[in-house]
């Protein structure tokens, strides 16, 4: 019992302490200068320029040939695999809507679980498109295509609108469409 250290003061082997200061200001400096060698390096750890798509320009509908809850068929951004996507005058405000309301909106209608076809699924009542023949997806249209129940995981992609007079243009797409690596595929 005299060999025990007092209360409070245990040594190094005791504490289960393994780094000195020595081995601390050494790890520190080849860590420091690991991290400014490593930016110096041309293409190593710098930021990467953004790439900007440049999505075609299409007319899809004049603004007075929408009716209320009435979706209207179209392709974009190409007529290629799973571009389907509907055109739509909802009555109410919703999140990338564009007109005086802001209730103009488009959508594919490729289900972003496993590429269910959601044409003809729209439900005015709610506002929602789905449910999704494969996995019971559905999608709430008045905040930008969120998932409101099912097993995706991903919003539908909303097709980016313009008004040109009375007009209404595809200008590109939010979200990536099912099935592509890229949406300016062909």
């Amino acid at each position: 019992m005299e060999n025990l250290p007092r209360e409070g003061k245990a040594t190094a082997k005791q504490s289960g302490c393994t780094l000195s200061r020595r081995k601390f200001l050494f790890y520190s400096g080849t860590a420091i200068t690991t991290s400014t060698v490593m930016l110096q390096i041309p293409g190593v750890l710098q930021a990467k320029e953004a790439r900007i798509a440049t999505y075609p320009h299409k007319l899809i509908a004049k603004m007075t040939d929408l009716k209320l809850d009435q979706p209207v068929a179209f392709n974009y951004p190409d007529d290629g695999l799973n571009s389907t996507c509907i055109l739509l005058k909802m009555g109410q405000k919703a999140g990338g809507g564009v007109g005086k309301q802001r209730d103009v909106v488009a959508f594919n209608t490729i289900c972003t679980h496993q590429g269910g076809p959601l044409m003809g699924t729209y439900n005015a009542e709610y506002k929602t498109l789905g449910q999704c023949p494969f996995h019971l997806t559905t999608y709430d249209l008045t905040r930008y295509g969120i998932i409101v129940s099912g097993q995706a995981y991903q919003s539908l992609p909303q097709v980016l609108l313009e008004v040109k007079g009375d007009s209404i243009y595809a200008v590109g797409v939010m979200g990536l469409i099912f099935g592509r690596n890229n949406n300016l595929i062909g």
